[in-house]
């Protein structure tokens, strides 16, 4: 028996000894646990038989107080699996001092709530869920603020007279001995959240502590260093967020939203203050959004970000993205496409004389990668390429890019009035934002242009009834669209720790399968490690849905079908694929994940057999 198995035993026996099961329904909780697959807890099957919950379990556990580790714990309780736990324990080890609660709610393996509910109970003390402690002043004198600072703990007197010292981290406190000397009283322990303890604390010494003032040499440092770090990890986007207490620092990576680091609040002003003197904007104003942009030299190369300042009640948020942070252009052959849809696109898309081409899909999936490497195909020595782009995120020798700059008056409607008498081959519109935008694209390809452009919406469909809801006519939509490209990013398993995954049928239905008709179907899924900054995943990988336009579809159009329609009609006579069959063929080959599937896909049907995908995407 591991220890593991030995721990939920014991803890199951206690259930019964309290009373919360019989053993006649232990009996069968362990003959069900014996033919289950994998190190599920047994007390994970007494709660999915609706023997127990959690309650219950948490209150056993408080009464009964056991000598439990609090990983072991958090196992026991179905919060954290086996490999999170690994990982968060090796993130641990490569960062000394860190504790493992703090490394756990950092990585988004669990709340900080569910962290401090079993914190709670391991301890057993109260867990406060409280956004605001009403501390009291004469134990706060006679304890003194900076002690209380230095033990992260706010005290509480009881109407009994015993003092409660709330703490961040109660396995740091002093003996109680010590704490009852040093209060006069009878000390009990709780705990609350750290934003919590840290806004009480804030207030405690506010009026006492005149804090350190923030040096100029300091905060030009810091940035350089969060500006440097993003560069270095390949981050899109650098979030400084005021918080009551604390100036909380994210950056997107792959996608996704992950903390960074928090700063103290006397930093935010004098920050932002730098932000806007190196972004060009009003450093006198702070009521009003602001927008800038930074040019930032890193060795040998120049990154431009784009700055935006925006008021909240704690004050000014930004934002910096970085737009140019990649060492070159991909080639269109590079941006993810399978083979049969790369050669869909090239043959019948790019080397299509005239049209417009909608590259679609929300804010960071990849749209203007798809574009800029259409654009490199088509730029040769006989074609006259022109773009109008807010910004120009890369510059492209060859091509007349044009950057649209509202201050001065070159606007996107000034600059496309203007566009189509530049005798351009080739048209390229940064993005369709009103009709204004439509009606040029459209007006363009009728002339015998080819538009490149891109779009805001769900998928490949969406973007052609979009057209439609702007008052577009639906005969000038299908007699001048060539092809809509809807695309997602999604994360990349990390080849260092990736390990086989085969999908319970529960995972299996939410695909939209059958779990009768696929009895198995193994993906990917990353452990973590030092390699992926034990995310367990590491660069991004594109999942598109191309729709190249044939009669039939046209038809539909100007028929105006439902999307439900268009969608069977463009499945069945163009062959398309959609988002979430090309995600699950890319997690089939180990790409991705079957989580970052249900993360970023939409599923607007029942996607077809795996071997008929592999077979109009031309891949084994």
């Amino acid at each position: 028996m591991t220890e593991t198995t030995a721990l939920s035993s014991q803890i199951a026996e206690l259930l019964v000894e309290e009373g919360r099961i019989d053993r006649e329904q232990l009996e069968y909780a362990r003959r069900v646990h014996a033919k289950l697959p994998g190190t599920r807890p047994l007390v994970s099957v007494l709660r999915e038989l609706g023997y127990v919950d959690d309650r219950q379990v948490r209150q056993t556990l408080q009464h009964r107080r056991l000598d439990l580790r609090l990983g072991d714990l958090l196992l026991e309780m179905g919060l954290l699996k086996d490999s999170e736990l690994q990982s968060a324990l090796a993130l641990q080890a490569s960062r000394p001092g860190a504790k493992l609660g703090h490394v756990l709610v950092d990585n988004a393996y669990l709340s900080e709530d569910a962290l401090l509910d079993m914190l709670a109970v391991q301890l057993g003390i109260p867990y406060l869920r409280t956004d605001r402690i009403e501390y009291d002043d004469q134990l706060v004198k006679r304890m003194r603020p900076g002690t209380l600072k230095r033990l992260r703990a706010v005290p509480l007197r009881s109407a009994s007279g015993e003092v409660t010292l709330v703490f961040e981290d109660p396995l740091a406190a002093p003996p109680l001995d010590d704490l009852q000397q040093l209060t006069g009283a009878t000390v009990s322990l709780a705990i609350a959240r750290r934003q919590t303890i840290e806004a009480a604390l804030t207030q405690i010494t506010s009026t006492r502590d005149p804090g350190v003032r923030v040096t100029e040499n300091e905060v030009v440092r810091k940035v350089n260093e969060l500006i440097t770090m993003a560069i270095a990890d390949g981050v899109s986007d650098i979030h400084l967020e005021p918080l009551k207490d604390k100036l909380r620092v994210r950056m997107r990576q792959d996608g996704v939203l992950i903390p960074r680091e928090d700063l103290p609040r006397d930093i935010l002003r004098p920050l932002v203050s730098r932000l806007k003197v190196m972004a060009g904007a009003d450093i006198a104003e702070r009521r009003r959004h602001q927008d800038g942009r930074i040019i930032f030299e890193h060795g040998s190369n120049k990154i431009d970000l784009r700055v935006s300042f925006y008021g909240t009640v704690f004050g000014e948020k930004t934002v910096l993205r970085l737009l140019n942070n990649r060492s070159r252009l991909l080639d269109v052959s590079e941006i993810g496409m399978t083979p049969r849809t790369l050669e869909n696109f090239r043959e019948n898309v790019l080397d299509n004389p005239s049209g417009v081409v909608l590259v679609t899909g929300p804010t960071g999936s990849g749209k203007t990668t798809t574009l800029y490497g259409s654009i490199n195909y088509l730029n040769n020595p006989n074609t006259s390429i022109i773009t109008a782009e807010d910004p120009v995120e890369y510059v492209i020798e060859g091509i007349n890019q044009c950057s649209i700059n509202t201050k001065i008056g070159v606007t996107y409607e000034e600059t496309l009035r203007h566009i189509v008498r530049q005798d351009p081959d080739v048209i390229v519109i940064g993005e369709i934002r009103d009709k204004f935008s439509a009606d040029t694209a459209i007006q363009a390809a009728l002339t015998g242009h080819k538009v490149l452009t891109t779009f805001h919406t769900e998928d490949s469909i969406g973007g052609l009834l979009r057209l439609l809801h702007m008052d577009i006519e639906a005969f000038l939509i299908s007699s001048t669209v060539v092809c809509v490209v809807a695309q997602r990013l999604l994360r990349r398993v990390c080849t260092h720790c990736g390990e086989d995954h085969e999908l319970t049928p529960d995972e299996i239905r939410r695909l939209g399968y059958n779990p009768a008709e696929v009895r198995r179907l193994t993906f990917r899924r990353g452990s973590g490690c030092p390699e992926c900054n034990f995310l367990g995943y590491r660069g991004r990988v594109g999942v598109f849905e191309v729709l190249v336009l044939d009669e039939q579809v046209r038809d539909a159009l100007i028929n105006r079908k439902t999307s439900f329609e268009i969608r069977r009609i463009c499945n069945q006579s163009t062959g398309m694929v959609s988002l979430l069959e090309d995600g699950i063929v890319k997690a089939s080959q180990g790409h991705t994940s079957f989580e970052e599937i249900l993360r970023t896909l939409p599923r607007l049907g029942k996607p077809r057999p795996l071997p008929e995908l592999h077979r109009l995407l031309g891949v084994k």
